[in-house]
């Protein structure tokens, strides 16, 4: 399982992320990164927010006015089938190796993105004791942890290492 880092984001807290070279991420993730709700994001188990290109341009064709970054994702990735992820898997990113910890839960800062009908982003990406493997599994987004610190660029390769599933 192999794709490639489109793009790497930052922000001084909420959504949007926005676009940088390149970042340092360590064991609470990239550097420069904050969190406007420290209760419920961030930490060691949600270091980095990690999602598909490929699942923003499909909410993109369903009319959602979401790019990469928008949704507050560190990390935006091409090439990896995120229906397949599960947590303990641990990727390469650029230096860094990351493991999965947990899905994404939608919360109610994404609201920006529903013009006129609350919740229709959080119903399309995401489904309550949805089934591994599932079309709307990861839609979300995914947390990783920073097992070994690096830097992490745009453009790089993330590769699987290793599966402790």
């Amino acid at each position: 399982m192999r794709g490639q880092i489109i793009q790497v984001s930052t922000s001084k807290g909420g959504v949007p992320k926005f676009a940088i070279p390149e970042a340092w991420a360590g064991p609470l993730g990239l550097e420069g990164d904050a969190h406007r709700n420290t209760q419920i994001h961030g930490g060691p188990r949600k270091a980095i927010l990690l999602m598909a290109q490929e699942d923003l341009e499909s909410l993109q064709a369903e009319g959602f006015p979401v790019s990469a970054g928008a949704l507050g994702e560190n990390l935006t990735v091409r090439g990896l089938d995120f229906r397949q992820l599960r947590a303990g898997q641990r990727f390469l990113a650029g230096d860094a190796i990351l493991e999965l910890t947990q899905l994404r839960q939608p919360c109610k800062t994404l609201d920006v993105y529903n013009s006129g009908d609350p919740g229709a982003l959080q119903r399309a990406v995401y489904e309550r004791g949805g089934e591994a493997g599932s079309p709307r599994w990861a839609r979300c987004g995914f947390y990783a942890s920073v097992v070994q610190p690096g830097r992490i660029q745009t453009g790089a390769i993330i590769a699987l290492v290793d599966q402790k599933v």
